[in-house]
Protein backbone atom coordinates (compact mmCIF):
# COMPACT_ATOMS: atom_id res chain seq x y z
CA UNK A 1 0.00 0.00 0.00
CA UNK A 2 1.15 3.48 -0.77
CA UNK A 3 3.17 5.37 2.08
CA UNK A 4 2.28 8.69 3.22
CA UNK A 5 5.83 10.13 4.80
CA UNK A 6 7.28 8.88 1.43
CA UNK A 7 4.21 10.49 -1.11
CA UNK A 8 5.21 13.81 1.51
CA UNK A 9 8.67 13.77 1.26
CA UNK A 10 8.06 13.71 -3.04
CA UNK A 11 5.95 16.45 -2.71
CA UNK A 12 7.82 18.96 -0.70
CA UNK A 13 10.56 18.65 -2.74
CA UNK A 14 8.01 21.08 -5.10
CA UNK A 15 6.42 23.34 -2.38
CA UNK A 16 9.61 25.46 -1.08
CA UNK A 17 8.95 27.27 2.55
CA UNK A 18 7.59 30.58 3.14
CA UNK A 19 6.00 32.53 -0.04
CA UNK A 20 3.92 36.13 -0.08
CA UNK A 21 3.69 36.43 -3.58
CA UNK A 22 0.96 38.81 -4.70
CA UNK A 23 -0.11 36.60 -7.66
CA UNK A 24 -0.39 33.59 -6.46
CA UNK A 25 -4.09 33.06 -5.53
CA UNK A 26 -3.27 31.43 -2.31
CA UNK A 27 -1.69 33.96 -1.07
CA UNK A 28 1.05 33.58 1.65
CA UNK A 29 2.03 30.35 1.90
CA UNK A 30 3.99 27.96 4.45
CA UNK A 31 5.09 24.57 2.67
CA UNK A 32 2.20 25.06 0.38
CA UNK A 33 -0.06 25.72 2.78
CA UNK A 34 -2.29 28.69 1.25
CA UNK A 35 -3.39 30.79 4.38
CA UNK A 36 -6.29 32.33 1.71
CA UNK A 37 -7.39 28.90 1.60
CA UNK A 38 -6.30 27.42 5.04
CA UNK A 39 -6.71 30.49 7.27
CA UNK A 40 -7.49 28.71 10.49
CA UNK A 41 -4.08 26.22 9.98
CA UNK A 42 -2.70 26.62 13.47
CA UNK A 43 0.90 26.38 12.17
CA UNK A 44 -0.35 30.14 11.38
CA UNK A 45 0.59 31.27 14.98
CA UNK A 46 4.24 30.29 15.01
CA UNK A 47 4.79 31.77 11.70
CA UNK A 48 3.30 34.92 12.81
CA UNK A 49 5.03 34.94 15.78
CA UNK A 50 8.28 34.17 13.85
CA UNK A 51 7.92 37.38 11.51
CA UNK A 52 9.42 39.63 14.57
CA UNK A 53 12.73 37.10 14.54
CA UNK A 54 15.32 38.91 12.47
CA UNK A 55 16.30 35.30 10.57
CA UNK A 56 12.75 34.66 9.03
CA UNK A 57 11.59 32.87 7.39
CA UNK A 58 14.94 30.67 7.70
CA UNK A 59 14.59 30.52 11.55
CA UNK A 60 11.51 28.72 10.87
CA UNK A 61 13.01 25.71 8.66
CA UNK A 62 14.34 23.27 11.75
CA UNK A 63 11.16 24.19 13.71
CA UNK A 64 10.02 20.63 14.55
CA UNK A 65 6.71 21.42 16.01
CA UNK A 66 5.67 23.26 12.57
CA UNK A 67 6.93 20.85 10.76
CA UNK A 68 4.40 18.29 12.99
CA UNK A 69 1.67 20.42 11.98
CA UNK A 70 2.72 20.81 8.30
CA UNK A 71 2.69 16.91 8.34
CA UNK A 72 -0.56 16.47 10.37
CA UNK A 73 -2.44 19.09 7.88
CA UNK A 74 -1.82 17.48 4.65
CA UNK A 75 -1.89 13.83 6.19
CA UNK A 76 -5.43 14.71 7.49
CA UNK A 77 -6.46 17.58 4.76
CA UNK A 78 -5.32 15.44 1.62
CA UNK A 79 -4.03 12.32 1.85
CA UNK A 80 -6.95 10.98 4.17
CA UNK A 81 -9.47 12.76 2.45
CA UNK A 82 -8.49 10.17 -1.32
CA UNK A 83 -8.04 7.25 0.88
CA UNK A 84 -4.35 7.10 0.27
CA UNK A 85 -3.11 4.28 2.74
CA UNK A 86 -5.84 1.88 0.71
CA UNK A 87 -4.02 2.80 -2.85
CA UNK A 88 -2.12 -0.14 -3.74
CA UNK A 89 0.64 1.13 -5.39
CA UNK A 90 3.30 3.64 -4.33
CA UNK A 91 3.63 5.67 -7.51
CA UNK A 92 -0.31 6.03 -7.98
CA UNK A 93 -0.56 7.44 -3.91
CA UNK A 94 2.35 9.85 -4.66
CA UNK A 95 0.55 11.52 -7.51
CA UNK A 96 -2.48 11.28 -6.17
CA UNK A 97 -0.95 13.11 -3.23
CA UNK A 98 0.98 15.93 -5.23
CA UNK A 99 -2.27 16.40 -7.90
CA UNK A 100 -4.43 16.99 -4.66
CA UNK A 101 -1.80 19.52 -2.80
CA UNK A 102 -1.63 21.80 -5.72
CA UNK A 103 -5.30 21.10 -7.38
CA UNK A 104 -7.42 19.99 -4.45
CA UNK A 105 -8.74 16.24 -3.08
CA UNK A 106 -11.91 16.91 -5.05
CA UNK A 107 -10.32 17.61 -8.08
CA UNK A 108 -7.58 14.87 -7.91
CA UNK A 109 -9.91 12.32 -7.59
CA UNK A 110 -12.08 13.42 -10.21
CA UNK A 111 -8.59 12.79 -12.13
CA UNK A 112 -8.32 9.48 -11.09
CA UNK A 113 -12.01 8.02 -12.05
CA UNK A 114 -12.10 10.20 -15.15
CA UNK A 115 -8.84 7.92 -15.61
CA UNK A 116 -10.24 4.94 -14.65
CA UNK A 117 -13.47 5.48 -17.02
CA UNK A 118 -11.33 5.93 -19.85
CA UNK A 119 -9.57 2.54 -19.19
CA UNK A 120 -11.87 0.38 -18.63
CA UNK A 121 -12.02 -1.17 -22.03
CA UNK A 122 -15.37 -0.62 -22.52
CA UNK A 123 -16.62 -1.34 -18.60
CA UNK A 124 -15.52 -4.84 -19.48
CA UNK A 125 -13.01 -4.45 -16.31
CA UNK A 126 -15.31 -2.92 -14.05
CA UNK A 127 -18.68 -0.53 -14.79
CA UNK A 128 -18.24 3.21 -15.56
CA UNK A 129 -17.49 5.52 -12.26
CA UNK A 130 -19.50 8.53 -10.83
CA UNK A 131 -16.91 11.71 -11.39
CA UNK A 132 -18.58 13.11 -8.05
CA UNK A 133 -14.67 13.99 -7.20
CA UNK A 134 -15.70 11.81 -3.73
CA UNK A 135 -12.66 9.10 -2.80
CA UNK A 136 -15.13 5.66 -2.18
CA UNK A 137 -15.75 1.99 -2.48
CA UNK A 138 -16.16 2.04 -6.13
CA UNK A 139 -13.19 4.25 -6.80
CA UNK A 140 -11.04 1.79 -4.72
CA UNK A 141 -12.39 -1.18 -6.42
CA UNK A 142 -11.87 -0.21 -10.21
CA UNK A 143 -8.62 1.36 -9.29
CA UNK A 144 -7.65 -2.08 -7.51
CA UNK A 145 -9.15 -4.00 -10.63
CA UNK A 146 -7.26 -2.10 -13.05
CA UNK A 147 -3.86 -1.84 -10.92
CA UNK A 148 -4.24 -6.01 -11.40
CA UNK A 149 -3.47 -6.01 -14.85
CA UNK A 150 -0.05 -6.14 -16.19
CA UNK A 151 1.32 -2.62 -17.25
CA UNK A 152 -1.50 -0.61 -16.42
CA UNK A 153 0.02 0.94 -13.48
CA UNK A 154 1.99 3.17 -15.72
CA UNK A 155 -0.82 3.13 -18.46
CA UNK A 156 -3.09 5.16 -15.05
CA UNK A 157 -0.25 7.07 -14.48
CA UNK A 158 0.25 9.01 -17.72
CA UNK A 159 -2.82 9.27 -18.21
CA UNK A 160 -3.70 11.34 -14.65
CA UNK A 161 -0.29 13.27 -15.63
CA UNK A 162 -1.93 14.48 -18.89
CA UNK A 163 -5.16 15.44 -16.74
CA UNK A 164 -2.98 17.16 -14.39
CA UNK A 165 -1.12 18.97 -17.07
CA UNK A 166 -4.18 20.33 -19.19
CA UNK A 167 -5.55 21.91 -16.02
CA UNK A 168 -2.88 23.75 -15.76
CA UNK A 169 -3.07 24.94 -19.41
CA UNK A 170 -6.71 25.52 -19.10
CA UNK A 171 -5.98 27.81 -15.56
CA UNK A 172 -3.28 30.10 -17.77
CA UNK A 173 -6.12 30.59 -20.48
CA UNK A 174 -8.22 31.69 -17.81
CA UNK A 175 -6.28 34.34 -16.43
CA UNK A 176 -2.62 35.52 -17.78
CA UNK A 177 -1.55 36.63 -14.56
CA UNK A 178 -0.91 32.87 -13.77
CA UNK A 179 0.89 31.85 -16.52
CA UNK A 180 4.18 32.94 -14.72
CA UNK A 181 3.52 30.01 -12.56
CA UNK A 182 3.59 27.56 -15.00
CA UNK A 183 6.86 26.21 -15.49
CA UNK A 184 6.87 25.47 -11.92
CA UNK A 185 3.19 23.13 -12.58
CA UNK A 186 4.91 21.60 -15.34
CA UNK A 187 7.88 20.34 -12.87
CA UNK A 188 4.80 18.38 -11.59
CA UNK A 189 3.70 17.12 -14.51
CA UNK A 190 5.34 13.69 -15.54
CA UNK A 191 6.25 13.12 -19.06
CA UNK A 192 7.30 9.07 -18.97
CA UNK A 193 7.98 7.50 -22.37
CA UNK A 194 7.64 3.88 -22.82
Amino acid sequence: MADFKEAYKKTMGHEGYYSNDPDDLGGETWKGIARNFHGSWDGWIIIDAAKSEPNFPGSLKDNEELEEKVQDFYKEEFWDRFLGDQIPKQQIGEEMFDTAVNTGVERAVKFLQTALNVLNRHEKLYNNLNVDGAAGHNTLKALKALLAIKGEEMVLYKVLNILQGYHYVTITLKSESQERFMRGWLKRVDFIKD
